[in-house]
């Protein structure tokens, strides 16, 4: 692929995006991506994304799933970009994000805690067939024996297998693909630039053919959409039979941001729904609690019925890791 540069000038319109103040833009087709160096790469994870990780590690912001409920699309507002327009065509690149991480592992004031790869943005997206950031950001990863969790809907990850099972015999890691609900009909809808559900399960089958532990984020879990018992079943049945390690369930979360643009969807295709959210929703991001532990619950119950991670062993490391000085 080829990009056609645009160098920035001094003298740019005002109304254009404040980042473009301080990134190189280029322009692949009808995505625009934004260079710039990371002035830090390990970012703290809120505790209302309720995935279990205090931190994360993203080489882009931004993604071209556009999922209507993704909770990334804020942060867009703060470049000057739309999170409701830009957030899936306008994709800032973090270039050095390898550098920069190995320089972070390398602190004496890192504990050496669990990293999610991929939170603001799927870190295989296609941006990653051009830049190709992924290989070092594992590399670095692996050589200082850090545990990660890899966040992910694409079968571009396939292309790194093998330096994930490597990371793997060092230090604890899981690829996790996100599959909430298996309705394609829907998919197509919210997660407009996802692969299918089918592709997604074949891609945690073939990560545990090649070595690589795979887990499945059931996330989002839509209220009133895809919580009935049948379509929280077959989604379970499913992950089972592709062979997941584990299986994470996670109802919609609606954070400023990805809330507005969630709900006016709702409103004009589901509107007999929306008083059912405004009681769901009212308190905040987070669904309530009730509904919550119920559906949450019965996932987990649906899980250990199929047996999902049910032979998983221990994990112990099977050689020590190479723990390489920072590259600065």
């Amino acid at each position: 692929m080829r990009f056609d540069a645009l160098p920035l000038v001094d003298h740019a319109p005002v109304s254009r995006p404040r980042i473009e103040r301080r990134a190189v833009r280029r322009v692949l087709g009808e995505t625009t991506c934004y260079e710039m160096p990371a002035r830090t790469v390990i970012e703290r994870v809120p505790e209302t994304a309720g995935l279990g990780l205090s931190f994360a590690v993203s080489p882009y912001r931004g993604c071209a799933h556009a999922c209507l409920y993704c909770g990334a699309r804020r942060a867009h507002r703060y470049l000057g970009l739309d999170g409701e327009r830009d957030f899936g065509s306008a994709i800032v690149v973090k270039t050095d994000a390898a550098r920069r991480l190995r320089a972070e592992l390398a602190s004496p004031r890192w504990a050496g805690e669990t990293i999610g790869v991929g939170l603001s943005g799927d870190c295989y997206q296609d941006a990653e067939e051009v830049y190709r950031l992924m290989p070092g950001v594992l590399a670095a990863l692996r050589d200082a024996g850090n545990p990660f969790r890899v966040m992910t809907k694409s079968a571009l990850i396939l292309r790194d297998a093998e330096l994930i099972a490597e990371a793997a015999e060092v230090a604890e890691v899981e690829a996790r693909v996100s599959i909430g609900f298996v309705d394609d009909r829907l998919r197509r809808v919210v997660e407009p630039g996802a692969p299918s559900a089918q592709k997604r399960l074949e891609l945690c089958a073939e990560l545990g053919e090649r070595g690589v532990p795979c887990g499945v984020l059931m996330a989002p879990i839509l209220p009133c959409l895809t919580d009935s018992e049948d379509q929280l079943r077959a989604v379970v049945r499913r992950v089972a039979e592709a062979g997941a390690v584990s299986l994470t369930p996670l109802v919609l979360r609606l954070p400023p941001g990805a809330r507005e643009w969630y709900l006016k969807w709702l409103a004009e295709e589901h509107p007999r729904l929306v008083p059912r959210y405004q009681e769901l929703y009212g308190a905040g991001p987070v669904a309530a609690q009730d509904y919550r532990s119920r559906v949450e619950g019965r996932v987990a119950e649906l899980a250990r019925l199929y047996g999902i991670g049910a032979r998983r062993a221990p994990w112990t490391p099977r050689r020590a890791a190479d723990h390489q000085l920072a590259l600065l």
